[in-house]
């Protein structure tokens, strides 16, 4: 009898394999690799959206036999923001998932900066002092921690306490623009642009800070990350009123090629908000 195998079972009987055959730092951080990069590449969201569960509980595994191992806590933490903040819209879940990736994106962290991590509930002035000791060998740690931080309170708008954490992951995406402007391509710069998109001037806002952010992300990545522009417009033209800026950048993403190594996934689902947002009734 032909009997179907689950994702699940498919995926686990390929871990039993690369844990007998040795190897095993290497060939779990490769697979790790690996799996993000499928995702990241693959052009129907409608197979990662129910394939991902699958890919987080073998991360979890792995997680769980190498809890220090940082290449894993960091693929971990990648991959479950991507997947609270893009695939999922329950906001309970996200507020799970999203706490899932900070906690990982954390223990990789702070492997090597505890002070960071243990500072995180403290004054700004102590979390400021613990971050100065970070190196540039830290840089993607403190972007995934940062990134994983914005999410986090992304799914918590509900929740003061969190809003007002913003400006420490801001200080710590600062710290890596500081170091290396273009980091992921831009990526950084682009959450930085997001955070500085939320108050309007009339408030005390400065978004015209925010623009920049998303001008320089657009530059470092030529172009090709269409999210930049999706989030561009959605929250600084929505923002400053502009519906000028917001219909071209939307236009733009709607027109790309979404096909870039790494960002086809997130191009095709920036694609997909980008028609949405354009029948809204918002101006």
């Amino acid at each position: 009898m032909n009997r179907r195998r689950s994702p699940i079972i498919i995926l686990l009987y390929g871990l039993s394999l690369l844990l007998i055959s040795g190897c095993v730092s290497m060939a779990t951080d490769r697979l790790a690799a690996n799996l993000s990069k499928a995702m990241l590449n693959q052009t129907d969201p409608e197979i990662v959206r129910h394939g991902a569960p699958a890919y987080l509980l073998l991360l979890d595994s792995l997680i769980e036999e190498s809890p220090d191992d940082q290449g894993l806590l960091y693929a971990g933490a990648r991959l479950y923001s991507a997947y609270a903040g893009g695939l999922v819209s329950d906001p309970q879940r996200q507020k799970h998932l999203s706490q899932k990736a900070l906690d990982y994106a954390g223990r990789g962290l702070c492997r090597r900066q505890s002070g960071i991590c243990e500072n995180m509930q403290q004054p700004f002035d102590s979390f400021i002092a613990a971050l100065d000791k970070a190196g540039p060998d830290d840089i993607e740690g403190l972007y995934l921690y940062g990134a994983s931080w914005a999410g986090w309170i992304q799914a918590r708008t509900d929740d003061w306490s969190a809003i007002a954490d913003l400006v420490k992951a801001e200080a710590l995406l600062q710290r890596v623009i500081s170091a290396e402007p273009g980091y992921e391509n831009g990526r950084a710069q682009l959450y930085l642009g997001i955070i500085r998109s939320q108050i309007p001037p009339a408030l005390g806002g400065k978004p015209e800070i925010g623009r920049r952010h998303f001008e320089q992300a657009i530059g470092y990545s030529s172009g090709h990350d269409l999210m930049v522009k999706l989030e561009y417009a959605r929250h600084y033209a929505r923002l400053v009123f502009d519906k000028a800026l917001h219909d071209e950048l939307l236009n733009e993403v709607i027109r790309a090629d979404p096909v870039q190594p790494g960002l086809t996934l997130s191009n095709i689902m920036a694609q997909q908000q980008a028609e949405r947002l354009l029948k809204d009734d918002y101006f």
